[in-house]
């Protein structure tokens, strides 16, 4: 891809200087294909760890000066027991990212990002929904986070949430020392990846803040993708961003906006999505999420910036900082 197609990233002040999320779709350049210089092109060594880092960097966002765009898309389910799956609401949402490369051949990550609620009839964005099993009508809550920022070293990646740690593709054997090495699969023409971190902390809507919110002591979420990717763009170093297309599985307890901590149903959410970066531009974003955003929050689509790692903000610690608790004269740990 070129990233020339991308460096009209969209801007607070464009947003607001009149110009309607129709418009921008009309306007947004489509990414094309590189065309290849013979000197550019060199095959991605998967046994270096600084490789894995550039190729996953340009993959993931772009290594270039200005942020790109990837989105997801899809369903999640409600499984209770041995009960058929139950499709609940759609899950739709973008990132908006870019990698900087640092002398030792670590990844700087920078982005913002954000997860909206759909209503399965409608195809829009849900502010309230009705919870089938305690009748209740609850306000949702679109996870929004305006930064972050992390890295990526030469070793295997070691994220940290509320005191507890996990390694990612932990289906590989062995410690977070190792190199740092992803199970790439060059297949044809294209890169195939995949990219799992599961997760087990304590939760931080804990049961005595937030009863009704809170679905137990601890929460075990965890996320898994399978991408692909041209080699031609992740081998050509001359390019500084490459499409992707995948699937995005999610797997977790209850939001905590759906208020089932006293429901005494003990389930899963389990969601299959699209994951794709294919114009790197807000043509990626759904239209509903787009919309919603260049009413309600424009600043998630200006470039991210530069500045301390932030850590992970996991979604139910951002609910907990962000919506009192339930409980009058609670103090939160």
């Amino acid at each position: 891809m070129l990233i020339e197609t991308m460096t009209g990233a969209v801007t607070r002040r464009g947003l607001l200087g009149g110009m309607g999320a129709g418009a921008m779709m009309a306007a947004a350049p489509a990414m094309a294909a590189p065309s290849a210089s013979k000197g550019s092109i060199r095959p991605l060594d998967v046994m270096d760890p600084r490789e894995n880092l550039y190729g996953f960097a340009k993959m993931w966002g772009t290594i270039g000066a200005k942020p790109v765009i990837s989105a997801y898309q899809g369903v999640q389910y409600a499984i209770v027991g041995r009960k058929r799956a139950q499709p609940l609401f759609g899950f739709y949402g973008f990132a908006n990212i870019r990698n900087a490369i640092q002398p030792d051949g670590s990844i700087k990550v920078m982005g913002k990002e954000c997860g909206y609620f759909v209503d399965l009839a409608s195809g829009q964005i849900m502010d309230t929904w009705d919870n089938p099993w305690t009748g209740e009508k609850v306000k949702t809550w679109a996870f929004l986070n305006d930064k972050f920022r992390g890295s990526l070293g030469l070793t295997r990646k070691v994220f940290e949430v509320n005191g507890s740690k996990t390694v990612n593709n932990d289906a590989k054997a062995g410690s977070a020392a190792e190199p740092f090495r992803l199970p790439w699969q060059a297949v044809g023409d294209q890169y195939l990846l995949g990219w799992d971190y599961a997760h087990e902390y304590t939760n931080p809507v804990t049961p005595e803040g937030w009863p009704k919110a809170s679905s137990g002591r601890t929460v075990n979420p965890s996320e898994h993708f399978v991408l692909y990717t041209p080699r031609a763009e992740i081998d050509d170093r001359s390019v500084e961003s490459a499409r992707y297309t995948g699937g995005f599985m999610r797997q977790g307890p209850w939001w905590p906006w759906m208020k089932m901590g006293q429901s005494g149903v003990d389930g899963v959410l389990m969601g299959r999505m699209h994951s794709y970066k294919i114009t790197g531009t807000h043509d990626d974003i759904p239209r509903v999420v787009l919309d919603r955003v260049v009413k309600d929050r424009p600043d998630l689509l200006d470039d991210p910036t530069d500045g301390p790692d932030e850590g992970v903000v996991d979604t139910f610690g951002k609910y907990a900082r962000d919506v009192p608790p339930e409980v009058a004269g609670y103090k939160k740990p």
